[in-house]
């Protein structure tokens, strides 16, 4: 174990100023909590939150983050408590520890539901504070680099929480070092074999080759020297989950896998970034489509670099990354770097970007979105690489790889993405599921009136063109349920002689604890509350003196049955019906003819005898239709016409079968009785475009 001297002395690397006493006594306060705890290995717990303070010290961090993490299981794990870590510490050290303790207690790995929440909780720490995921990240790698001591079900289990959240994160945070070890960690668990297999075919490949790093960054530094650029170059084989990943991507054996030495050429100016890929591409041959310019176009984690691939000595395929120191030093400590010393002050690195950006934005733009959403967003803006397209005027549109010209329209504005209707792509039409490519120049057309459609969901792949287009859509199924709200409660005042008013409503709001009338009438609308509801909250004693009129349209119930019309058939007023008992359920309604009575003809003591008392039902019902229509322009703006022609409103329709001459929709329509309902269909017959008519018998329902 490193002792508290070790430590110090690491943090005086980079930080002369430093708190000595305040590392100290954190030091001394974190040893003396977990005296007697041990860990799975049996040594001293207390070795873990040393071990994850050197970590963060490889970063240059702060005083506050080193002393977070010698403390950060003190609030789990031990009798100490917030309260006294912010006594003896800090504030700001108390809610670091704090917040800490909150992330370990998330399984990330449990049940898609409880794994969304938790994951909604991890982004909202992190958005208050980033170094809590910093401490988090250097925890986790600990725990991954002994996790041989814990049982084999738990290392799985924390392995596929590794290669599935941490990795991507870090990497997403820019920190690429961490994100490769943790893979390789987690690779070493799940698949030790086939990691195995890579580490013996490297060893064979380096039997028959000799040192090629050696011999290769020999060749590029006597090219540099040649040029007179001074410059470091690096060089290392790829990393066995790195390979193996591009093995299953490729589906490529280890033998014709090519490119997998990386190498570093790390420099002081911008300019000679450019000179020295210059002369390598003067002496090596590039391989087409294996260069990308993140110097003029960075990542959004602030990673700038030229990355281009060439073949090396014997015709081997080698990757060179070209960047200046200061590139470097982001590049490798992400987000850390914002938090970073030397010499006793903050590090001002001009290419590092505000760490809370990106959380800030995912936390504005998913504020209302559901968790499982959250949780798909989050994962497709860490997991993907990017492209850079053109705007018409020339500007960059960074997206991530798989995007459409869908996602390109709501990057630029939600207004824009909302009224897309088609997109040319290098001046040519294509459809809005084409995937971009880079350096394309992409045009959206828009028109008005044009709103988000379903489908688009299945397009789009960023978590804003995502978001947008769900929040579009609550919007249409909000007015549309206002809508309908208000034709509910405005027939339920009018069967108790009363007028709908404003005032009315805000008071039924209040007493519902609704926020306001349209809100309350969009619960109505959505079947959450009952129009009959807010005529009894707001007019009790007229409610319980017409019972019988208003509440009771079926003649033949019990008292104190309750019944409700059964999916299946949906009966409408006018029709003859039977009603059958369920236990718990009250009476359900079926129309006379329904199918599904032939399966309840031997239980003849659960049929109720029923018929509906005329004027007396709701005045709206909602019933389907099943119509094949012929395949002609404008055939289905005539249906909808026809049934807004006889006062029927559609609520939902759906195509259920497509063909080229003709396609089929199911239709759920609103009518007044089954008089209504006959009036629509007979003016839909008449229609020469509509083949054949049915109404909708949803048998697979069950009451």
């Amino acid at each position: 174990m490193i002792d508290l001297d070790d430590l110090i002395a690491l943090v005086r690397n980079y930080n002369p100023r430093t708190d000595v006493g305040l590392i100290s006594r954190a030091f001394a306060y974190g040893a003396r909590m977990h005296d007697g705890q041990f860990r799975h290995s049996g040594e001293p717990y207390f070795t873990h939150p040393v071990a994850v303070a050197a970590i963060l010290t490889e970063q240059q961090l702060d005083d506050a983050t080193i002393v977070t993490a010698l403390l950060h299981d003190t609030i789990e794990d031990t009798k100490s408590t917030y309260t006294e870590v912010e006594r003896l510490f800090s504030t700001e050290i108390a809610e670091l520890v704090d917040g800490v303790t909150k992330l370990t207690n998330l399984e990330l790995s449990s049940a898609q539901s409880k794994q969304a929440d938790n994951f909604r909780k991890l982004f909202m720490a992190m958005s208050r504070d980033l170094r809590v995921i910093l401490v988090k990240l250097a925890d986790r790698l600990h725990n991954m680099r002994t996790i041989k001591s814990m049982r084999p079900e738990k290392q799985a289990q924390k392995a596929r929480e590794t290669m599935e959240i941490y990795a991507p994160l870090a990497g997403r945070m820019g920190m690429q070092w961490m994100r490769e070890e943790l893979e390789d960690l987690a690779f070493r668990v799940l698949n030790p074999e086939a990691r195995n297999s890579i580490i013996r075919r490297f060893i064979t490949l380096q039997r028959e080759t000799g040192d090629m790093v050696h011999d290769i960054t020999a060749d590029i530094r006597g090219e540099l020297d040649k040029a007179g650029i001074d410059a470091a170059v690096y060089g290392r084989a790829k990393k066995p989950y790195s390979i193996w990943r591009k093995m299953q991507e490729k589906d490529l054996a280890f033998s014709r896998l090519s490119d997998i030495y990386g190498f570093r050429v790390i420099c002081e100016g911008e300019a000679d970034c450019y000179r020295i890929l210059g002369v390598i591409h003067h002496r090596w041959k590039a391989v087409p489509g294996r260069f990308k310019d993140y110097i003029s176009q960075p990542k959004q984690n602030g990673y700038r670099s030229i990355h281009t691939t060439v073949q090396g000595r014997d015709g081997k395929r080698v990757e060179v990354q070209i960047r200046t120191r200061q590139m470097h030093e982001v590049n490798e400590a992400g987000v850390a770097a914002h938090w970073a010393y030397r010499e006793g002050k903050r590090v001002k690195n001009p290419f590092a970007v505000d760490p809370a950006k990106w959380i800030t934005s995912l936390a504005e733009r998913l504020g209302d979105e559901d968790h499982v959403a959250f949780m798909e967003t989050v994962k497709l803006e860490m997991y993907t690489d990017q492209v850079f397209c053109f705007t018409p005027k020339g500007d960059v549109i960074q997206l991530p790889k798989g995007a459409t010209p869908l996602d390109f329209a709501f990057a630029i504005h939600t207004r824009i993405g909302n009224s897309c209707v088609s997109a040319k792509v290098d001046g040519i039409r294509v459809p809005l599921w084409t995937r971009l490519r880079n350096g394309q120049s992409v045009e959206i057309i828009t028109a008005e009136g044009q709103r988000p459609q379903a489908s688009w969901i299945d397009i789009v792949t960023t978590g804003r063109a995502k978001a947008a287009i769900r929040r579009a859509l609550r919007e249409e199924d909000r007015s549309r349920f206002v809508r309908l709200g208000q034709e509910l409660t405005r027939a339920a005042f009018d069967q108790v002689g009363r007028k709908m008013t404003d005032k009315a409503l805000r008071t039924a709001a209040r007493r519902l604890a609704a926020t306001d009338e349209v809100d309350l009438l969009a619960r109505v609308g959505a079947a959450e509350i009952t129009a009959r509801k807010i005529v009894e909250t707001l007019y009790p004693e007229i409610a319980q003196g017409t019972d019988e009129v208003v509440l009771r349209p079926v003649v033949g119930l019990a008292p104190d049955q309750t019944y409700r019309r059964a999916p299946c058939c949906h009966p409408l007023p006018g029709e003859r019906i039977v009603g059958i008992t369920y236990r718990g359920q009250g009476v359900v309604i079926h129309a006379i003819d329904c199918p599904a009575l032939e399966e309840l003809e031997d239980q003849p003591q659960r049929w109720v005898d029923l018929h509906w008392q005329p004027g007396r039902h709701a005045p709206i019902h909602t019933v389907g239709l099943d119509l094949t229509l012929s395949n002609d322009a404008g055939a289905l703006g005539r249906i909808c016409t026809l049934i807004g022609e006889q006062m029927a409103n559609i609520s939902d329709l759906v195509f259920t079968d497509r063909k080229s001459d003709f396609y089929r929709i199911r239709v759920d329509l609103e009518v007044r009785d089954v008089e209504h309902l006959h009036l629509v269909m007979t003016a839909l017959e008449a229609e020469s475009q509509v083949a054949q008519i049915a109404r909708a018998r949803d048998l697979g329902r069950k009451p």
